[in-house]
């Protein structure tokens, strides 16, 4: 593989900050520093760690950058559940972009797997 950009993953995630970053468009003015600048935060980080982590160019290094990226949807996932709660979203919308961090989270758990030393 030549670059981190050929990772399905990295892709999925990339395009994945965009429908979060429309989601949060719609959160009411009083959570622009708050919950919208987190989930922003946040989402950006999961392609950002994966690139990061690919140009460091050592396996340790680049699954920590992984799990940092798995850390990361873990505090979206978190974000969405409070969202849930305040009613700023639709059930559907809510549903749609869950299922689609949880592709993503398998992934990242897929691809650190495979990165580990076999044993």
């Amino acid at each position: 593989m030549q670059s981190y950009r050929e990772l399905i993953v990295w892709q999925k995630s990339r395009k994945f900050v965009t429908e979060v970053y429309r989601l949060t468009e719609n959160f009411p003015k009083s959570e622009m520093f708050g919950l919208t600048s987190q989930m922003r935060r946040a989402v950006v980080s999961i392609p950002a760690n994966i690139a990061e982590g690919y140009a460091r160019k050592h396996r340790a290094e680049y699954i920590q950058f992984l799990r940092i990226s798995y850390g990361s949807g873990a505090e979206l996932e978190t974000f969405l559940l409070l969202i849930e709660d305040l009613k700023y979203v639709t059930a559907e919308d809510l549903r749609s972009i869950s299922e689609k961090l949880q592709e993503i989270m398998r992934m990242l758990n897929k691809l650190i797997d495979s990165l580990k030393p076999k044993s």
